[in-house]
C-alpha cells in the first residue's frame, strides 16, 4: 500500500490546490464601486486613489491564498466573538431587520462603510451608555501585546479613523451612537486573549477622514495625482505597497 503522507511534496501539493481554489474565488468577487470608510486612515492618499480607482495591482501583489486563510480565520473569530458577548449579556446586533450588515452610503455612493455591530444594551455594572458602535479586529500575538499597551489610536491609526468615520455616518440612522464610546474588541490569534477598549467619539478625525475622501475622490474623477506619501520608493511603506511600481512609474 502507498503511504500518501510520504509522497514527495503531498502538503505543498494539497495546500496548494486549496490557495488556487480560494485565490480563484477571490478573484470572482464583485470589485467595490466605492472608497470604504474602513480605509480612509491609510496613510497615502494617492494609495487611496488606485484603490477608489480599482487600479489593478502591481504583479505579485495579489492575495495569496494564506492571506486569504488569514482573512477567513478572521471572520470566524470575529463570529466567535458576538457568541461570547452575547452570552455575557450583551444585546449586540449584526444584521438589520430587513438583513444586510448596518452601514451608511453617501456622497451618491462613492462613499461607504459597513460596521461589525450595534450594542443597545450590556451588563448594568459595566456603567455603559447606549447606542454603542462596536469593531472587531484579530491581531498576531506581537501587534495585539503593542495594542494592548499603547492603546488602539497609537498603534492602529486606521482603526481610529474606521471607528471615528463611522460613528459619524451613523449618527444619522442610528441617533446618539456619537455621543457614546466605540467598544473596540481585539482577538489575539496565537493565544485567544480578548483586548476591550472604549473609544469616544473623535469629532475632529472624522472630520479630517470625511475631508480626505471628498479629496481623493474628486481628484481622481478629474484626473489628478495626489502626492505621495514619500519622496523615494524605498520608503517602507511604499515598499509594501500593491501599486508601488504603478506609482513609482508616474510623474
Amino acid at each position: 500500500m502507498i503511504d500518501l503522507n510520504h509522497q514527495p511534496n503531498f502538503l505543498e501539493r494539497v495546500t496548494a490546490l486549496v490557495d488556487t481554489a480560494l485565490q480563484t474565488e477571490n478573484a470572482a468577487r464583485q470589485k467595490r464601486r466605492y472608497l470604504g470608510a474602513s480605509r480612509l486612515g491609510v496613510s497615502c492618499e494617492r494609495a487611496l486613489q488606485f484603490e477608489y480607482a480599482d487600479v489593478a495591482v502591481d504583479p505579485g501583489s495579489e492575495f495569496s491564498g494564506r492571506t486569504l486563510r488569514i482573512f477567513e480565520v478572521g471572520h470566524s473569530l470575529e463570529d466567535l466573538a458576538i457568541r461570547w458577548l452575547r452570552l455575557a449579556g450583551f444585546e449586540l446586533y449584526t444584521q438589520r431587520k430587513g438583513g444586510g450588515q448596518f452601514g451608511f452610503s453617501v456622497a451618491d455612493g462613492r462613499i461607504q462603510g459597513h460596521v461589525d455591530g450595534i450594542i443597545s444594551a450590556a451588563p448594568p455594572e459595566l456603567g455603559l451608555s447606549f447606542p454603542m458602535l462596536w469593531e472587531c479586529k484579530t491581531m498576531n500575538d506581537k501587534n495585539w501585546k503593542d495594542t494592548a499597551k499603547k492603546g488602539m489610536a497609537t498603534t492602529k491609526p486606521v482603526y481610529a479613523a474606521q471607528i471615528a468615520t463611522y460613528q459619524a455616518y451613523m449618527e444619522a440612522s442610528i441617533p446618539g451612537i456619537s455621543s457614546n464610546p466605540a467598544l473596540f474588541t481585539a482577538i489575539n490569534k496565537n493565544t485567544q486573549e480578548l483586548l476591550f477598549e472604549l473609544v469616544p467619539f473623535d469629532g475632529g478625525l472624522a472630520q479630517r477622514m470625511s475631508d480626505r475622501a471628498v479629496r481623493v475622490i474628486q481628484a481622481t474623477e478629474a484626473g489628478e495625482q495626489l502626492p505621495r506619501i514619500a519622496t523615494e520608493s524605498s520608503y517602507y511603506e511604499c515598499k509594501y505597497c500593491s501599486w508601488s511600481s504603478r506609482c513609482w512609474s508616474l510623474s
